[in-house]
Order: C-alpha cells, then sequence, then structure tokens
C-alpha cells in the first residue's frame, strides 16, 4: 500500500492537498517491476502515467532513426501526460532495478484535471519542458546529420585543389631538375652575346605569351610539325619535348632561328631549358589556381559560420547567399545550374551570426533533392517596402498540396527513414520568424518557389 508521505515525497506532488493526494492513490495501481521487466513498450497505446516511487527505470526507442536512451529515477513521472497527444508510447520502458510506481491510468484525466487543478499545471510545465528537450534534440541530431553531409562534401571540395597542388609540386621537383642540367650544359658553351640574347629573347616572349590552349585538333597538328622540324635537324628523341611545347601554343617557326644560330647540341639545351621554364610557369599557375580555391573554401567556412565575427550584425544578403552556394558547390555541380537575379545594391539585414546561412542551406538542398539533383536552382532578391525578398526556386516536380500543408510541422517529413528529421523546414521557420520575418511557398510541376521576407537594417543607399 503507498502511503501519502511517499508521493508527496515527489516534487511534483509537493504541497497538494491531502485529499488530492489521497484521491490520486485511491485511482492508481501500485506496481512493483523486477530488474529487467517492461513496464511500457514501443508502439503500445499510451494509456497510462507513471510515478517513480523507488528504484531506476530506462527508457529506449527509436527516434528519427536513431536509437535514444535515457533514465528515470525515483521521482520522476513519465508515460502519457494530460493535454499530450501521443497515441502511442515512442519509447520502452525497463526497470534497471528493483522498482516500485504508480499507474494512473489516462482514461481518468478528465477527472484529474478537475479534481487536482494544481497538479494538473505542474503536469503541463513537466511536458513542456519534455517537449522542448525532445525538440531540442531533434534539432541538435538534425544540425549534426546537415553538418556532417556538408563536411563530406567540403572535404571533396578540398580534397580536389589539394592534390592537385600536390601534383604540381611532384611534377615540378623533375622539370627543376631538367632546367638545372640544361642550364649547366649552356653554361659549359662559349655563347656569343647574340647567341644568348636568341634564346633568352625567345624564352621571355613565350613565356609572357596569355592566351587559351588550343584545342586537341590544334596540339595534334603542331606536334607533328615541331617533332618534324627537330628531326630535320637531327633531333630523334625529343618527342616528349614536342608535345610538351605544342600543348603551349608554340609554332615551329618559332624554334627555326635557335638552329639558325646554335649548332645541334646547343639548340637543343636551350630547347629543354625553354620547355621546362614553360612547363614550371605552367605548374606554378595551377599550383596557384588550386592553393586560391582552398583558400576561397576556407574564407567561405569562416563566412558561412561567422567565425571571429560578431554574434549579431548587419548581413549583406548576397554575400550570404553566395557563401552558402559556394560551400554547396559540391552538390550543385552533379547537375543543378544556378540562375541569380540580384539587385544591384546591397541588403542588409540584422542577423544573428550563421542562422541565416541555415535557411538558405536548408532550402536549397531541400530544392537539389527534389530535382533529384539535375535541374535548375533560381536565387533572386529584390526589395518590396521595407523588406527585402529571398526567393529560392527550383524545377523540380513540386510540392502537392497535401505535403505543402505540413511542410513547415516539426518532425514532418517525405524522406526515407533515416534520411531526414522533419526539422529542417520548422527550423527554418523558426529563423526567420526570431529574424521577424515571414516565409510562404508556391509550389506548382516545374515551379517551387521559397519566399523569405526579412526587414531591412537600414534602406540602401540607392532607392
Amino acid at each position: 500500500m503507498v502511503e501519502k508521505s511517499e508521493l508527496l515525497r515527489v516534487p511534483i506532488f509537493a504541497d497538494l492537498p491531502d485529499d488530492q493526494i489521497a484521491w490520486f492513490i485511491s485511482q492508481s495501481q501500485e506496481m512493483r517491476i523486477k530488474a529487467g521487466d517492461t513496464y511500457a513498450r514501443q508502439g503500445e497505446p499510451a494509456d497510462a502515467m507513471f510515478v517513480i516511487l523507488e528504484g531506476q527505470l530506462e527508457g529506449r526507442g527509436e527516434l528519427a532513426g536513431e536509437t535514444v536512451t535515457f533514465s528515470l529515477n525515483a521521482g520522476d513521472v513519465t508515460g502519457v501526460l494530460p493535454f499530450s497527444r501521443m497515441k502511442r508510447f515512442t519509447v520502452s520502458g525497463r526497470a534497471l532495478a528493483d522498482s516500485r510506481a504508480l499507474r494512473f491510468p489516462a482514461s481518468l484525466f478528465p477527472d484529474l484535471i478537475q479534481k487536482m487543478p494544481e497538479l494538473t499545471k505542474r503536469l503541463v510545465g513537466l511536458m513542456s519542458d519534455r517537449i522542448r528537450e525532445t525538440t531540442r534534440m531533434e534539432q541538435q541530431r538534425d544540425r549534426l546529420a546537415s553538418l556532417g553531409k556538408l563536411s563530406a562534401g567540403l572535404a571533396h571540395e578540398l580534397n580536389n585543389p589539394a592534390a592537385a597542388a600536390k601534383r604540381a609540386t611532384s611534377q615540378l621537383r623533375d622539370v627543376l631538375k631538367r632546367i638545372k642540367d640544361a642550364s649547366h650544359e649552356l653554361g659549359r658553351q662559349d655563347l656569343t652575346v647574340a647567341q644568348k640574347t636568341e634564346i633568352f629573347s625567345l624564352e621571355s616572349s613565350l613565356l609572357q605569351r596569355d592566351q587559351p590552349p588550343p584545342d586537341a585538333l590544334t596540339i595534334s597538328d603542331l606536334e607533328e610539325q615541331i617533332d618534324s622540324l627537330l628531326r630535320s635537324h637531327g633531333q630523334n628523341d625529343l618527342w616528349q619535348l614536342a608535345a610538351d611545347l605544342a600543348r603551349r601554343n608554340v609554332k615551329p617557326a618559332e624554334l627555326e632561328s635557335l638552329f639558325a644560330t646554335l649548332e645541334a647540341g646547343t639548340a637543343r639545351a636551350a630547347l629543354v631549358r625553354i620547355s621546362a621554364s614553360l612547363e614550371i610557369a605552367s605548374l606554378l599557375n595551377e599550383i596557384e589556381s588550386s592553393t586560391s580555391r582552398i583558400s576561397d573554401l576556407v574564407g567561405a567556412i569562416k563566412q558561412y559560420t561567422y567565425m571571429d565575427q560578431a554574434p549579431v550584425q548587419n548581413v549583406d544578403i548576397v554575400k550570404s547567399l553566395e557563401t552558402t552556394l559556394t560551400i554547396m558547390n559540391h552538390k550543385l555541380k552533379k547537375g543543378v545550374v544556378v540562375q541569380r537575379d540580384y539587385q544591384p545594391i546591397p541588403f542588409l539585414v540584422n542577423s544573428f551570426g550563421s542562422e541565416l546561412n541555415q535557411v538558405w542551406t536548408n532550402i536549397i538542398d531541400n530544392a537539389i533533392d527534389a530535382m533529384g539533383g539535375k535541374g535548375e536552382l533560381r536565387v533572386r532578391t529584390y526589395r518590396q517596402d521595407s523588406c527585402v525578398v529571398v526567393e529560392i526556386g527550383d524545377n523540380g516536380p513540386g510540392i502537392s498540396p497535401e505535403v505543402k500543408a505540413h511542410i513547415f510541422e516539426p518532425f514532418f517529413t517525405t524522406k526515407g527513414v533515416g534520411e531526414g528529421t522533419g526539422l529542417g523546414l520548422d527550423t527554418v521557420q523558426r529563423i526567420v520568424k526570431k529574424h521577424r520575418g515571414s516565409i510562404q511557398v508556391n509550389s506548382k510541376p516545374g515551379d517551387t518557389r521559397f519566399q523569405v521576407w526579412l526587414p531591412l537594417a537600414e534602406a540602401p543607399a540607392n532607392q
């Protein structure tokens, strides 16, 4: 038999009148649960509230494709609560140690609300805390999942230029050896001033040339012509050099002067040096381009996360969108064409750090998924009264009216188990409202548009 004093030691029942405590006990069933026994099963009808008097219980279940586990101790209340919309238990409960609990049937909640209004108020507060904690866990899991996807994509994006730079530096070592050997060979020759000038003038003119590489057919023709020229001067083993020079659009006529002013061996050393110099310049350009790409990505990451910046500041909406597009390039480049329509004047919004970037990321990610990774993504900004409107659209299949009615609801998702938590657009809506804005969606097959309205921090300089 449960004593009143036992129930009064439970925090949520503290200070309640004796007659109310007595009524609650009379309507409850005392449960003695042995260690390892189950008192509730996930998926079964949620038909009772449990008040733990002694021992320790555990809740375990699947939420959004992941296993969650939590402990319950003496003094805790679990199960379904008044005004809860829970129809079935979301987790299974079992005893970790020999335990005692009171089981109060959910069918008596109307009587409980009437007879114990103060307890009802406390239970509603407990339910609110539970909802907040569950939502926090789901949002954290959703953020981690999004971070994992972004990290994987960024790792790939960073690896490509890093690998290119590494490959170029490895090739650079071999080319430096060739140019060193060729320079030593030229140094051993008793060259006249005119001959030295001829070599260095040709080298300088080719290095300063800034033109796009020729097409494959032109390269093939040039390679054949250069190789023929070299063979005509007794250089029968410089086919690789001919190929290198052809890729850099060197014309055979430009090499004739070397053979006219130099003997064959000296001309050969000069050609090796010139070819190596051109290759060094090309490799340096490749390294510069690769490291610039890495630097741009790191800069985009810092902008995306607002690392080393104030938590609240005026954010340029177009820059925010472009940073997000850069971060998501690994998904876009697989078949998504981005159409931009930005107003030429800056739109500034007072933003909480990187939160707006989360909005763009979620909407763009959903658009890419809706298009199956291939299609047209349209990003537009314009001013409407005192707000900036960001419109993100796609030419995917559209959102059905049935789905559209629920897309902003927490935990609603059309994706498979483990692919989405249903918190993406709920998070988007909360962030937009936090910024005193609004969001709406219009959709039909081939044209889905999300419009985010945000108040401007200040009027643009040009109207």
